[in-house]
């Protein structure tokens, strides 16, 4: 039998109508409103009103039954996958609202409506960056690049292995180059967000175990022989299908090699930047995303004949978590604000002086709203009790997705140890 979106409602009928998604999104805007421009506000409300028409009109429980996946092509063809890009090469223009912030604008928007759905769809455009930068023209990669902006089907990329877990410069998945330019790549990789359900991987692997001058990128579709993934289990995200692959004799053709030997930790680098304040923005969605929940529940959810959010210990800790994530916002706000100037500016070639340092700002804002995600979400779900912990709201994903954004991108030992790095690098600047 189909799970519904609740199996015992512990709510009442009042506060669960008041959660609601549109009043979820107005606390939202409520907030975002002063702080956005107009083009930014407007993208935000339209990426918001295909949501709430998407949920009515598609019957959305986000019940433990429903198959996220399921969702991507019909988002996908509305440009909502993502918003990272301009994709005049495959005949899709988004006019203004593309970049940073506006893919900051869409993720607050798509998270809000279902975090673990959101999450999954952040793992396509970590395999659509590097098919932007890297398709030459060639056809094939065209193709892919298509599939995965449209939404026809969802995308992965293998860095992480068993033996190494976030190191991705000491790779044992090995590739050796063929005579007629194909690649033949063995290995195993882990933890790869969509990859039982992908139909396009972007793999990187190495000629030398442990060599990481020695990297290369590929594009490997998942219907090929040597193709062999499995679904590993987290609870935490139970939603989404993340992967263990098994690459045996899996081999490459000449034209879905994005970066030959020697290329593949350059490439996988220049990459490091939109990925990490990427997951630093899912973190600001999923704290306002939690924050709604835990205002609106607080000012309706009564003991001793008053609403909660009157004592201090509801009220003083809701008010230092809205100033939390309203800080990180801002921060992460202006970061993708400059670096859309950036772009821009050097024509889609950030010098890499100035990305050195982006790669070290993106690090620490992944790293603090990592950490400000778990928290907020925490504080919440702890706050309004087994309201907060039960099935009846999206505080159970929200609780869940937080777990493991300290891991996802890079742990939060090795976004340490890459600002370590940097400030020996900015000393020997002086």
């Amino acid at each position: 039998m189909a799970l519904p979106k609740f199996t015992t409602q512990v709510l009442s009928d009042e506060i669960l109508k008041k959660l609601k998604l549109k009043n979820r999104y107005s606390f939202l805007n409520n907030n975002l409103q002063s702080i956005l421009t107009e083009k930014e506000f407007n993208f935000l409300r339209e990426v918001q009103k295909f949501c709430l028409k998407f949920e009515k009109e598609h019957k959305v429980t986000h019940g433990f039954d429903e198959d996220v996946y399921e969702w991507i092509p019909y988002f996908g063809e509305k440009g909502y996958v993502t918003r990272g890009h301009n994709f005049e090469m495959i005949g899709i223009d988004y006019g203004e609202n593309w970049g940073l912030t506006a893919e900051m604008m869409r993720a607050f928007a798509v998270d809000m409506f279902d975090p673990q759905f959101n999450m999954g769809m952040g793992a396509s455009v970590l395999a659509i960056n590097p098919l932007y930068e890297h398709h030459d023209g060639v056809e094939v990669r065209l193709e892919a690049l298509k599939d995965l902006v449209t939404g026809k089907a969802p995308g992965c990329i293998l860095i992480t292995e068993p033996e190494r877990g976030s190191d991705a410069t000491h790779m044992l998945t090995e590739c050796v180059e063929n005579e007629d330019g194909s690649f033949t790549i063995n290995g195993t990789k882990i933890f790869n967000t969509n990859a039982p359900r992908s139909k396009w991987a972007v793999v990187y692997a190495t000629a030398e175990k442990n060599n990481w001058e020695k990297m290369g990128q590929f594009l490997v579709n998942t219907s090929w022989d040597g193709w062999n993934c499995e679904r590993v289990g987290i609870p935490w995200v139970p939603k989404l299908w993340i992967g263990k692959e098994e690459l045996k004799d899996l081999r490459v053709p000449k034209e879905y090699v994005l970066g030959g030997i020697g290329k593949g930790r350059e490439y996988l680098f220049e990459g490091l930047v939109p990925e990490r304040i990427g997951i630093a923005i899912l973190n600001c969605a999923q704290c306002w995303g939690a924050l709604a929940h835990g205002v609106i529940y607080a000012n309706m959810r009564k003991q001793f004949n008053q609403p909660i959010l009157r004592f201090q210990g509801v009220g003083h800790l809701l008010a230092d978590l809205w100033s939390q994530t309203t800080n990180m916002t801002l921060a992460v706000l202006a970061f993708s604000r400059e670096y859309d100037r950036k772009y821009i500016k050097f024509e889609g070639k950030i010098p890499k002086g100035i990305n050195q340092v982006m790669v070290a700002s993106a690090s620490q804002m992944k790293y603090q709203a990592a950490i400000l995600a778990e928290r907020v979400c925490y504080e919440i779900a702890n706050l309004m009790g087994g309201a907060g912990v039960c099935d009846n709201t999206l505080m159970h994903d929200y609780l869940g997705v937080s777990r493991i954004q300290e891991i996802v991108g890079g742990t939060r030992q090795i976004q340490q140890y890459i600002l370590s790095i940097s400030l020996r690098q900015l000393f020997k600047m002086i």
